[in-house]
C-alpha cells in the first residue's frame, strides 16, 4: 500500500472509477444481449424498438472512453446488419 497521501488518494479514485466503468460496461453488455435475444427470437418489432437504445448505450460508452470509437462503430455496424437481415 502507498505511504504518500496523494498516492493513497489516487488508489481510491482509481478504484472508484474502475467500478463506474465496470457498471457501464456491464449495462452495455446486457443491452446488447437483449437486442441479440430479440433478433434470435425473430421478434422484429422488439428488435426495432431496442436498436436505438442499444446504439445509444454504445455511443455513451464510447464517449466515456470505455470503448474505443472504432470498436463502438464496429459493434453498431454488426447490430445494424443483424437488424437488416431480420427485416429482409
Amino acid at each position: 500500500m502507498a505511504n504518500i497521501k496523494s498516492a493513497k488518494k489516487r488508489v481510491l479514485v482509481t478504484e472508484k472509477k474502475t467500478m463506474e466503468n465496470k457498471a457501464v460496461k456491464s449495462a452495455l453488455k446486457t443491452q446488447i444481449k437483449k437486442f441479440l435475444a430479440a433478433v434470435d427470437a425473430g421478434d422484429k418489432a422488439l428488435a426495432e424498438k431496442l436498436y436505438p437504445e442499444t446504439v445509444s448505450a454504445i455511443d455513451s460508452a464510447a464517449t466515456k472512453g470505455i470503448l474505443h470509437k472504432n470498436n463502438a462503430d464496429n459493434k453498431k455496424a454488426k447490430l445494424a446488419k443483424k437488424l437488416a437481415k431480420l427485416a429482409a
